[in-house]
């Protein structure tokens, strides 16, 4: 028996929520008093021997360039195979879009029960039970799995990332790789931005800033705190920002360890993208705002006066 971490990766470099995934699963294997071990699928310029320090005895590598972008039926191919190379009983991915992508095809390939979005460590004192979050945050479940092979994906955010010392031995897995369906054809980057899915801090704005140009006052802020940026639907079904800041159910979902909403309502499906954040800070002027019943901290009070003072406070902070 042994645990078997998928490790994600962009452009060489392995993803946040990879380190997140590693530390799961090496306690889970510790656990079990089985051993971790993890595989990565393409070529990396990170050096994967570090990946020892998160708990990792061995990483086995697929270095093929086909694989240096998602096509979920490949990758779905490639980890069956190697999981059954391998002898791995437990899957871990992390609940990201690629994992959303692959990890239920893997479960169905290898006839394995799945717990997706799984927030904590499984309980083995009785078999095999995953606590999970349920109605979009709202509530837990708990979910046996009694299947050989078990697949787990973990929420990001959700396990505190541990690096201690420690070495992996790297070696290469020799998998047939095929063909993509999937042609890449060019990337559209965004550039010097913190992507929100890995951002620690993220402040994010409603139509309580009333139009794009006063969006400079959450931009200062979120300077001064080095976070990222999201609005809610509204906001950027009006132009007043890109898409892909929009944070919610219908569009990222996000678990900061700092959240920090200015001028927005808190409507349940914008809610349902944000719950998981670890702590919650809400300003708004209108006091009967549901997001306040959420919120960790919040301000009643004109965001256009508070805004500007809460940034120039943490300015003399810094000493700046």
């Amino acid at each position: 028996m042994s645990v078997l971490i998928f490790v994600d990766q962009s452009e060489g470099h392995i993803k946040k929520a990879s380190y997140e995934v590693a530390t799961y699963g090496a306690k889970l294997a510790a656990q079990l008093g089985t051993t971790a071990e993890a595989l990565v699928l393409g070529t990396i310029t990170d050096n994967l021997a570090d990946l020892g320090k998160y708990g990792i005895k061995k990483v086995h590598q697929v270095a093929n360039e086909t694989l240096n972008h998602l096509d979920a039926q490949l990758f779905t191919n490639v980890i069956a195979e190697a999981v059954k190379q391998l002898g791995a009983t437990v899957v871990i991915f992390s609940h990201t879009q690629t994992g959303k992508a692959i990890s239920s095809n893997v479960a169905a390939r290898l006839q394995a029960g799945i717990v997706t979005g799984a927030s904590a460590l499984p309980d083995t004192t009785n078999g095999f039970v995953v606590k999970k979050t349920v109605f979009s945050g709202k509530a837990f479940a708990n979910i046996a799995i009694h299947s050989p092979i078990k697949v787990i994906s973990l929420n990001p955010n959700s396990f505190h990332t541990l690096a201690g010392e420690g070495v992996a031995e790297v070696s290469s897995l020799a998998i047939a790789v095929g063909n993509p369906k999937v042609k890449v054809n060019s990337i559209d980057k965004i550039i010097g931005e913190v992507p929100l899915t890995e951002a620690d801090i993220v402040v994010s704005g409603g139509r309580g800033l009333k139009g794009p140009e006063n969006w400079g006052i959450l931009l200062d802020l979120a300077k001064e705190l080095h976070a990222a940026t999201a609005c809610s639907r509204p906001v950027a079904d009006a132009n007043w920002r890109p898409h892909h800041e929009h944070v919610g159910q219908t569009g990222v979902q996000i678990a900061p360890n700092l959240y920090i909403a200015l001028g927005i309502s808190g409507a349940i499906q914008h809610l349902a993208g944000v719950n998981r954040s670890k702590v919650i800070v809400v300003i708004n002027k209108d006091p009967e705002a549901p997001f306040f019943k959420a919120a960790d901290y919040g301000i009643v009070g004109d965001l256009f006066e508070v805004v500007p003072k809460l940034t120039e406070e943490i300015k003399k902070m810094r000493g700046e």
